[in-house]
């Protein structure tokens, strides 16, 4: 069985790599707010954005509950992510095919930090840190939600690019 101690050191990198992922974040979303074409994408960027927001003060408030600091390492995963939604801003080309790239990028960051909460509540449960359970999982729900809002989005984009084209069956 793994020592307490030892889970306790991977939930203390898994809470500095959340910290560092979401703290990136709140510096790239408003450029996916601004590039985002549909409305309803510009919305659910926009309150990703908040949400992100109260994320950060989530992971302070479990680093406290742990006695840590969240700061110190850097989310290299998150920086890609983050490198790939500029690089889909920087795209030319129809408005709808332009978001779609950018609920792309958006879904794989949702993912990403998905499987780090779901990393992070696994460790807590584990070394009995309940309140941090509580509002590690209170993230990851939103993390859910916003995904799940992006493929709500991407259908009707999709929708809408399917409507406009013309197909010939000849």
């Amino acid at each position: 069985m793994a020592d307490k101690k030892f889970l306790k050191d991977l939930l203390v990198d898994e809470i500095k790599d959340l910290y560092s992922a979401e703290k990136q974040l709140t510096k790239a979303l408003p450029k996916m707010v601004k590039g985002a074409h549909d409305p309803s994408l510009e919305g659910a960027f926009r309150d990703h954005l908040k949400e992100t927001v109260a994320q950060v003060a989530r992971l302070e408030q479990v680093s406290s509950l742990l006695a840590i600091k969240p700061t110190g390492k850097k989310c290299v995963g998150m920086e890609g992510c983050i490198k790939e939604g500029a690089d889909a801003l920087e795209e030319e080309g129809d408005d709808s095919v332009l978001d779609l790239g950018l609920v792309g990028a958006g879904s794989r960051v949702e993912h990403y930090e998905m499987a780090g909460y779901l990393t992070a509540i696994s460790l807590a449960e584990r070394i009995g840190a309940a309140e941090a359970v509580v509002l590690l999982k209170a993230s990851l729900a939103e993390e859910a939600a916003a995904e799940k809002k992006l493929r709500q989005i991407a259908s009707v984009l999709l929708s809408n690019a399917n409507d406009g084209m013309n197909v010939s069956h000849g």
